[in-house]
């Protein structure tokens, strides 16, 4: 500190030209090149006394197992990629209720259950459910298309019975044939019958039995009671003379005419009359 503070006195001192300037240039000391640029260089053995390393993934202490994994959405119908059977059957996130069945609780999409898009004929699935619907019996639908579908669910005697019916089909239904008297020989003239045979049991005329007939005499007596009619004799006339009520009406509702009889007259023409 005492050099630099007399080199500065001697630089500000009270002689000033050329000799002190010569002076002051011979009382420098010249710089080598290294040490004129030796501040801009970091000296190697510098070391701060306070740095900290940084971890950006420092270790802590975890309570419970991280889960590692892709979560799917239950709703994503298609996938990119092949996951796991853990990361598809996963339980959701979310709160659950605890009030909950297990059957209420389980993955559906209707309200009844889960329904699975299954490869059967809209045909063949609407007549098994109409016959199960109707005759209580259907095809048994967990046998596999190449197996021979020959058993049955539901009501199995009756589907025994029926040989498999189904409602889009009709049974043989048999019927007992009226037999006719057979003659078929052409060459027999008198006696050939053919297709205009009659039938055995066939009646020629029809009778009603006692009861029927019975039946058939009431009846008739019933319509002759009600359509009884009171008998007249053909060509007799009858004649009914409302006398007051005609010379009344005649009197009140109608012009005088000079035909008419006069006053006086009238009770003993309406007497006479009567």
């Amino acid at each position: 500190m005492s050099a630099a503070i007399a080199a500065l006195a001697a630089s500000y001192g009270s002689g000033s030209g050329s000799e002190s300037d010569s002076d002051s240039e011979s009382s420098r000391c010249p710089l080598p090149a290294a040490d004129s640029l030796m501040h801009l260089t970091k000296s190697p053995s510098a070391k701060p006394s306070l740095a900290v390393a940084v971890d950006s993934a420092p270790e802590v202490a975890v309570k419970e197992d991280l889960e590692t994994g892709v979560h799917l959405d239950p709703a994503v119908k298609e996938v990119q990629y092949n996951p796991t059977y853990e990361t598809m059957f996963a339980p959701e996130f979310g709160p659950e209720n605890p009030f909950r069945t297990q059957q209420m609780a389980a993955p559906r999409n209707m309200l009844s259950g889960y329904a699975e898009p299954a490869h059967i004929n809209d045909f063949m699935f609407e007549q098994q459910r109409r016959t199960f619907a109707t005759y209580g019996y259907a095809l048994d639908p967990s046998l596999d298309n190449h197996q021979v579908s020959a058993k049955y669910i539901g009501s199995v005697e009756e589907a025994e019975k029926n040989q498999g019916l189904t409602v889009f089909e009709t049974g043989q239904k048999k019927t007992e044939k009226r037999k006719k008297f057979k003659e078929n020989d052409a060459s027999n003239i008198d006696g050939f019958l053919g297709p205009w045979a009659k039938y055995v049991d066939e009646k020629d005329v029809a009778k009603p039995s006692e009861e029927e007939q019975k039946e058939l005499d009431e009846i008739t007596a019933k319509r002759q009671k009600k359509g009884k009619q009171e008998e007249e004799k053909p060509g007799e006339e009858k004649t009914i003379l409302h006398g007051n009520i005609f010379f009344i009406h005649l009197h009140f509702y109608e012009k005088p005419s000079y035909l008419l009889l006069s006053l006086p007259l009238l009770s003993a023409v309406i007497k006479s009359l009567c």
